[in-house]
């Protein structure tokens, strides 16, 4: 008997990873209720369901509105750069020398100044004209945004792939279980058929009972398919945050066909994180532009700007400011060069992760193209252990051959129908690998 032994070595990672996160949200709605608690659980949930309740579940999307405040918070900051700026100061100094003038007047006194100043100071500075520096760092903390916001899909899409091993792996279970149901039925009838045989005389007790250890091995089989099939619900039960019994039924989803253009998350995040050496450039550009503003300033402190008094008082200066810094020219056409070259390597970034996900569409589509193939072989394997399985009912009855030759018949039927339903669930979680890996 086929078990999901592969599901669940794949899966127990995906388990403990995400149960970690989710312990975290205990605190924090929407938390999974316990079994039974809420009725959708033992309805027909749907893959596509599973995915939207994964996203909405996974502590990740919480980050988005923190994104989206912190780009607000960000563009507001940068637009306040238009407002004017104020800006208050003091200071308080000794010096060893002042003016003194070197020669008297009739009648009149001359001051002497002090060698200890001070000065408490406010200024008003508005900018006029800057370039564009702050429009840019506008357009940096949108892309900024933009980049944190794609980042973020692309881990919420990562989702869909641990869906996808959970939601195929309850399904083969089901299948497996349907089989055992079925293996379980042909050997029951076989022993009761024997029982009579038995009664009359005419077979071996040891018949009987080989026959019912068989049964009680079935038994034994849907005990375990049982037991991991509650395991992948309670893992799937995590992940979209509902709450689903072992009775919960999934829709098996329909076949689908082979997508030939990729259209992943990260393809949007590589042009987002493109734009940002765009802007860079532009930056760079508004930082060899000069700036213009108006400025005034009001102070209080000796001396003022009567050069020729030596008391305190309030004093004033207003006009226009203008600078240029030329600096950033020496380094333009190396930071030009340095902003190309991370363009490139981001390119080549792009390219390779085409690159893979094209590889692993090939793959996928190979594996398609073998489950087909085999699908078609278990068929007419089917239709013979079948055959011969049916045959050797009627020799167990007529007591031609022993109840082992007769199990060994009803096992190779139950083995090649649950090569085909693997098989089977098989091809339709490839097709759906390869809408995930594509993107459509």
């Amino acid at each position: 008997m086929i078990k999901p032994l592969l599901f669940v070595l794949v899966l127990t990672g995906c388990y403990l990873q995400g149960h970690s996160q989710l312990k975290s949200q205990a605190q924090a709605p929407p938390a999974p209720q316990s079994p039974g608690s809420q009725q959708a659980g033992t309805g027909q949930l749907t893959l596509t369901e599973c995915y939207t309740l994964a996203r909405q579940n996974y502590p990740l999307i919480k980050q988005r509105e923190l994104i989206l405040r912190t780009r607000d918070y960000s563009i507001e900051n940068a637009s306040k750069g238009w407002l004017p700026q104020l800006t208050f100061s003091g200071q308080a100094t000794y010096q060893t020398q002042t003016i003194s003038f070197p020669f008297k007047v009739p009648g009149t006194t001359l001051p002497e100044f002090s060698k200890d100043q001070y000065r408490v100071q406010a200024e008003l500075d508005q900018t006029i004209y800057d370039g564009g520096a702050i429009k840019r760092q506008k357009e940096l903390r949108q892309v900024e945004e933009g980049i944190q916001e794609k980042s973020l899909e692309v881990n919420l899409y990562a989702l869909n792939d641990r869906i996808n091993q959970l939601f195929f792996g309850i399904l083969l279970i089901d299948a497996q279980l349907q089989q055992n149901r079925l293996q379980r039925s042909d050997l029951q009838s076989a022993a009761d058929k024997i029982q009579a045989s038995v009664t009359n005389g005419t077979a071996f007790r040891s018949s009987l009972d080989e026959l019912k250890a068989e049964v009680l091995k079935t038994d034994q089989g849907r005990t375990e398919l049982l037991a991991n099939r509650r395991a992948f619900t309670q893992m799937l039960s995590l992940f979209i945050g509902r709450a689903l019994d072992e009775n919960a039924v999934l829709e098996s989803p329909p076949p689908t066909t082979a997508a030939s253009e990729v259209h992943r998350p990260e393809l949007v995040l590589f042009d987002f994180q493109k734009k940002t050496f765009d802007v860079q450039e532009r930056q760079l550009r508004t930082g060899y532009m000069p700036k213009v503003s108006a400025y005034a300033l009001g102070a209080y402190g000796r001396p003022t700007l009567n050069f020729i008094s030596n008391e305190f008082g309030f004093f004033g200066i207003g006009g226009i400011r203008f600078s240029w810094a030329l600096a950033g020219h020496y380094t333009k056409k190396n930071d030009l060069a340095l902003l190309d070259i991370h363009r490139k390597d981001l390119d080549i970034q792009k390219e390779t992760f085409l690159f893979n996900t094209n590889l692993s569409l090939t793959q996928q589509n190979a594996e398609a193209d073998k489950y087909q193939a085999l699908i078609g072989q278990d068929q007419q394997i089917i239709a013979l252990r079948a055959s011969v399985k049916n045959a050797a009912g009627a020799q167990l009855e007529n007591g031609v051959i022993t109840s082992h030759d007769y199990i060994n018949h009803v096992n190779a039927e139950s083995q090649a129908r649950q090569s085909l339903s693997l098989h089977e669930i098989q091809l339709l979680q490839s097709g759906y690998n390869t809408k995930t890996i594509s993107g459509n």
